[in-house]
């Protein structure tokens, strides 16, 4: 009688787990439904998120541009400073972003 009442419990704990396992499954389908990939290809011009310590909440949430000199497994890049001192730098992809330049950087073409 004991052993079966063990054997039950195994069998509801079993259950339990792949009800579990298959809630998680669920909740990450609806998340990666809404997530949208970043991908660069080189030479794309992307601007970095770094805060700096000193200024605080002040500091500008962007800096930039840089280009995109190689692409790594797992959203890793190599990217290169585009200001005079030509940082080179590899950075992971959640920390980059399409650059959009500012209107006082676009040149009106003019005929």
């Amino acid at each position: 009688m004991m052993m079966n009442e063990l054997k039950e419990l195994d069998e509801e704990r079993l259950l339990a787990l792949e009800v579990l396992r298959r809630q998680k499954e669920r909740v990450a389908r609806a998340y990666n439904k809404r997530v949208k990939g970043k991908t660069f290809v080189v030479n794309d011009l992307v601007p970095m998120g770094k805060k700096n310590k000193a200024l605080g909440k002040w500091s500008p949430h962007w800096e930039g541009p840089f280009r995109i000199l190689k692409a790594f497994s797992n959203n890793a890049y190599e990217v290169e400073e585009l200001a005079e001192d030509r940082r080179i730098l590899k950075v992971n992809g959640k920390y980059l972003k399409k650059y959009k330049p500012f209107m006082h950087e676009v040149k009106i073409a003019t005929t």
